[in-house]
């Protein structure tokens, strides 16, 4: 088997690496990159644990292989934030009490930085909408809808 060269900008870093190109991207961030609040689920792209934002909008790592990633840009939820300060959208979900085992947290919280950035004042079936392909099994959903609408609440006033 031979390897491939691929360089992936992550969290705005760029890294290049040759690595298998059965690699998947979930596998290449918590392996390679050891950035573990990327979480696989189902591994078959049904659950949104591995969600991560790729050039923008929102991609199952799980079913991304890391070469397709080859040039692009990649936000994990160690990224989204500088270091000592959490992200509006992080501290919604904690104000409203949208998080409990908080497995599936990141993609929930990933799905709903792409949405706001791409719709700023999204109304509320947007929002489900955006979060469908994210799944929990403690909070129910509808603390997490409220701490989307907290956030961008909280992101428009800024």
């Amino acid at each position: 088997m031979f390897n491939i060269n691929v360089s992936i900008n992550v969290n705005g870093i760029n890294y290049t690496k040759d690595i298998d190109p059965s690699t998947r991207l979930i596998d290449f961030i918590r392996d390679d990159l050891k950035l573990k609040g990327t979480k696989e689920g189902c591994g078959e792209g049904e659950c949104g644990a591995c969600t991560v934002i790729v050039n923008g909008k929102t991609v199952n790592s799980c079913l991304m292989l890391a070469s397709s990633a080859h040039g692009k840009n990649v936000i994990t939820i160690e990224g989204i934030t500088d270091k000592d300060k959490l992200h509006p959208i992080q501290e919604a979900f904690m104000e409203v009490g949208a998080v409990q085992c908080g497995y599936c947290t990141p993609g929930m919280i990933l799905s709903a930085k792409a949405l706001l950035y791409e719709k700023p004042n999204a109304n509320e079936e947007e929002i489900k909408e955006s979060l469908s392909g994210n799944l929990c099994r403690c909070t129910g959903y509808k603390k997490i809808v409220q701490a989307v609408i907290l956030a961008q609440d909280k992101l428009n006033n800024k």
